[in-house]
């Protein structure tokens, strides 16, 4: 669906992912920017809803209740459907982004494929940009590789080389599940305040003269997009796993309940986000100072201790085998501490902390049960890890569940819920 003019919209965007994250987040800045925004869906209850209501609400979970951000200027449609291969053709869309997980993108590939040949013909020589905005590394990358497989013709691929930016990013902000009230709009959802959006300009086609941007506040380019990435991954995402694990063990629900257990939980998550971050120091020079990232780290655990936030351990921690990938959240810091011969203990009780979870409602938790239970302890934090036994990283680990071990006893002790 092209802009309407009457809406005060200069252009239009397709955002894949119409749940939480693309109407809390990518959603709202791109309607700031003055976009119509075009959420494209499979869940065709949820396009019905969209489009059936002409506004919602973004709530800002903080303690002092900011006024929500009243959206506006958006519209749904069905992923795969003849209107979004229109959408996409026209010379007005702009921008195409997604927060549907870094596996679904190869299920949204093929639309957008079908829309760019269709754009080739009908907008010619138009530019547009394709920013995946997921939580892992080279989104965009990855979705880009899935969209040139459905392309057969190299006059294809050599257009989209010219008009079609593929910029990979890193966006940040924590978007729980949201239950609006009975007389708020479905459509509502509840954010924190806290958002970054770092998106690498060397993807970018046709930034304007004036500003070198796409003119879309909340948006910030950079050409070192590395180092915001395995910042975010690897201090946040990192922080926030080893939070929610370490929680569970200890009964504790949430995350706030987690990271404000004083006598346990809170120093390591620090210590393992201040190991992560000597690495990243030193394999980035000169792009985030000590002061820097040490305030950045003290801004995120207070993100984390926001009462107003709840969230869940189970769901921080779903998928336990994806973050101990080898360059995930887990694995990845302490690769990079082992790289540069750092500390790196309170990695390492994250680590420990992932191979304890226990979630029969989660197969991968499910799979690491298995593992362990099949070749035994040993032999898996070698198999799930990658880390050689007897390395200093696996030393590190069989260590970390030792202590774990105690700690579960003792909570145990305590009626299976840890106290502060």
């Amino acid at each position: 669906m092209p802009s309407d003019p009457s809406s005060g919209a200069k252009h239009t965007a397709i955002h894949f992912g119409a749940g939480n994250i693309g109407r809390g987040f990518i959603g709202p800045l791109l309607v700031k920017a003055n976009f119509h925004v075009v959420f494209a869906d499979v869940n065709t209850q949820l396009i019905d809803k969209i489009n059936e209501q002409a506004s919602y609400e973004v709530h800002y979970l903080e303690p002092r209740k900011p006024k929500p951000d009243h959206i506006e200027n958006f519209s749904g449609v069905v992923s795969g459907s003849d209107q979004l291969e229109r959408d996409i053709s026209e010379e007005d869309t702009k921008l195409i982004t997604t927060s549907v997980g870094i596996a679904v993108l190869k299920h949204v590939a093929p639309a957008i494929a079908k829309g760019l040949k269709r754009r080739k013909k009908e907008a010619g020589q138009s530019t547009i940009n394709i920013i995946a905005c997921e939580n892992g590394q080279g989104a965009t990358d990855t979705l880009k590789e899935e969209v040139y497989k459905h392309l057969e013709v190299d006059e294809d691929k050599k257009w989209i080389d010219e008009f079609v930016g593929f910029a990979n990013c890193s966006v940040d902000r924590i978007v729980p599940p949201f239950e609006p009230e009975e007389n708020e709009n479905p459509l509502d959802v509840g954010v924190e305040s806290f958002h970054e959006w770092v998106v690498d300009s060397n993807g970018l086609k046709g930034l304007s003269r004036s500003t070198k941007s796409l003119d879309i506040p909340g948006m910030k380019l950079t050409s070192d997009l590395p180092a915001y990435v395995q910042r975010k991954l690897y201090t946040l995402n990192c922080g926030h796993a080893t939070a929610a694990y370490l929680g569970f063990i200890l009964g504790l629900p949430t995350i706030y309940d987690a990271i404000t257990n004083t006598s346990h939980i809170y120093p390591v998550v620090l210590g393992a986000m201040r190991e992560s971050g000597a690495a990243l120091l030193k394999k980035f020079p000169g792009v985030f100072s000590e002061q820097e990232h040490e305030a950045y780290i003290e801004k995120t655990l207070g993100r984390f201790k926001n009462s107003n936030v709840v969230d869940d351990v189970t769901r921080v921690g779903r998928q336990p085998l994806r973050k101990l990938g080898q360059n995930e959240r887990l694995i990845g810091p302490m690769t990079s501490c082992g790289e540069y011969n750092l500390p790196m203990r309170n990695l390492a009780m994250g680590v420990a902390a992932t191979l304890m979870y226990r979630n029969d409602e989660d197969d991968q938790a499910k799979e690491i049960k298995e593992k362990v239970d099949k070749v035994g302890i040993e032999k898996a934090v070698e198999d799930l890890t990658g880390f050689k036994k007897g390395s200093k990283e696996w030393e590190e680990i069989i260590n970390a569940l030792n202590v774990l071990k105690g700690w579960k006893e003792e909570t145990e002790n305590q009626g299976g819920k840890m106290t502060a």
